[in-house]
C-alpha cells in the first residue's frame, strides 16, 4: 500500500510539470542532411619584388558570430563535395600598418610599387592622391603626397569578406574606401585601405560578431586574391570534381543566348521591391512543393552553394557574365559546388523551407545587374 501510495504522488506531481514545444527552428525538413594590373616603368633601374608574408597566427573565431532574431531555419543537406568557403578556409589576420600623411620624392630606380613599399601606402591610393593614371611612371625628383591610413597587405588566398571579417568593418565601406570595381578582384601584394571600426572592438571574436555576410559581400568579396602571375582556374563540369577553396576560379565573360528562364514552375507568392510594412524584397518568392527541382534561369559558373547566410538558408550564386547574376535562396538540398559550371534548365538544388522562409517550401529569386538588383518577373518569360 506504502509503494502504492508513492507512485501516485509522483505521477501527480510529473503531471503538474508543464511540457515545452521544442522551438520550429528545431524542426528538420525531410530532405534535411548533415546539418592586379601595370605598376609604372621604374625611374631608373629595376623594381624589387612584393614581400608576400603570411600571418602567424590568423583569427580562428567563428564568420558570423552575431546572431539573427530567433527564427526557424532549418536544415540544409550540401554537396558530397562541398567544402569550406574561401573567406573560413584563408583566414586573416589584423595586421594593417598606421601610415601618417607625408610627401616622398621620388628617387632613381623607383616604381609606384617601390614607393608604395617604402612608405607602407597603397599604389592605388597614392595614385589617386597625386593624378597619376596607369601605367603609373613617376619621374626622378617628383614630389608624391603620401596619404594617410590604415593599410593592409593582401596575401595570395585572402577574400575581400575574410579581411572585412578580421577587421569588423563592412565590406561594402572598403570597396567605397578603394574605389574597387568590377570584378572587384584582389591581387597578392597589394595594399588596401581599411576604414576605422567602432570604438571598442579590439579582439577578433568581437571584430567578427560586427561582421554581416550578405549577398553583395559574396559577390564582390568572395574570390581569393590572385598570387602574381596567377591566372584563375577555369570552371569545372561535375560537383563531384572539387576546387580548393582558396582557388581563383574565372567567371563567363558574357551572358549566352536565349535570355532567362524561370527557375521553378508555381506561383509568386512576394514580388520584387518594397513591402506593404516597408521592407524592401531584392528578389521574388515562388511557392512550390517541397523538393521541387530548382533549376538555373542560364548558363553560368556557381560562385557560390551554401548556407552562410541563415535568412535565405540553402543558397546558390550564379554568375552568368554580362555584369548578370541569378539567386536561389531557401533550398533543402543543394546539386551544385562553387566552381561548377551549369546550364540553362539545369537542376541546382531541391526546393524547402529553410533560411526565414514563410511557413511553406518556397524559392527565393533575385537577378542582379553588377551589384544593383532588378526585378526578375521583368526579365522571365510572361506565362
Amino acid at each position: 500500500m506504502r509503494t502504492r501510495a508513492l507512485l501516485l504522488i509522483a505521477v501527480g506531481l510529473a503531471g503538474c510539470i508543464p511540457q515545452v514545444e521544442p522551438p520550429a527552428s528545431y524542426r528538420t525538413p525531410p530532405f534535411g542532411g548533415p546539418v592586379g594590373g601595370p605598376v609604372g616603368e621604374p625611374a631608373e633601374g629595376p623594381a624589387e619584388p612584393v614581400a608576400d608574408p603570411v600571418p602567424d597566427e590568423p583569427p580562428q573565431d567563428t564568420l558570423g558570430a552575431a546572431e539573427e532574431p530567433d527564427r526557424r531555419v532549418g536544415t540544409v543537406a550540401l554537396p558530397a563535395a562541398s567544402s569550406k568557403p574561401a573567406w573560413e578556409a584563408r583566414p586573416v589576420a589584423a595586421d594593417a600598418v598606421e601610415v601618417e600623411a607625408s610627401t616622398y620624392t621620388v628617387r632613381s630606380g623607383d616604381t609606384l610599387r617601390r614607393i608604395a613599399d617604402r612608405t607602407g601606402a597603397g599604389l592605388d591610393a597614392i595614385a589617386r592622391a597625386n593624378g597619376i593614371a596607369s601605367p603609373y611612371t613617376v619621374r626622378i625628383g617628383q614630389r608624391l603626397d603620401i596619404p594617410a591610413g590604415r593599410y593592409h597587405l593582401v596575401r595570395s588566398g585572402e577574400t575581400g569578406i575574410a579581411i572585412a571579417r578580421a577587421y569588423g568593418v563592412e565590406w561594402s565601406r572598403i570597396v567605397s574606401a578603394n574605389v574597387l570595381a568590377e570584378p572587384y578582384t584582389l591581387s597578392a601584394g597589394r595594399r588596401i585601405v581599411i576604414p576605422g571600426t567602432a570604438a571598442g572592438q579590439s579582439r577578433a571574436s568581437e571584430r567578427a560578431a560586427a561582421f554581416r555576410l550578405d549577398v553583395d559581400d559574396i559577390l564582390t568579396g568572395g574570390e581569393p586574391a590572385l598570387a602574381q602571375n596567377q591566372a584563375p582556374a577555369r570552371p569545372v563540369s561535375r560537383p563531384t570534381r572539387k576546387l580548393p577553396p582558396t582557388t581563383p576560379v574565372a567567371p563567363p565573360v558574357r551572358l549566352a543566348g536565349g535570355g532567362f528562364g524561370w527557375p521553378v514552375d508555381g506561383r509568386v507568392v512576394k514580388r520584387f521591391g518594397p513591402g506593404a510594412s516597408g521592407e524592401r524584397s531584392d528578389g521574388i518568392k515562388i511557392a512550390v512543393p517541397l523538393s521541387t527541382p530548382i533549376r538555373a534561369t542560364a548558363d553560368g559558373v556557381v560562385a557560390y552553394a551554401g548556407d552562410g547566410i541563415k535568412a535565405l538558408g540553402g543558397l546558390v550564386i550564379i554568375k552568368h557574365g554580362g555584369g548578370w547574376t541569378s539567386v536561389y535562396g531557401h533550398a533543402a538540398k543543394l546539386l551544385v559546388s562553387r566552381g561548377q559550371s551549369v546550364k540553362r534548365g539545369q537542376t541546382i538544388a531541391l526546393s524547402g523551407d529553410t533560411g526565414f522562409a514563410a511557413d511553406r517550401p518556397e524559392v527565393h529569386f533575385e537577378l542582379r545587374k553588377g551589384r544593383t538588383p532588378v526585378d526578375p518577373q521583368g526579365q522571365l518569360p510572361q506565362t
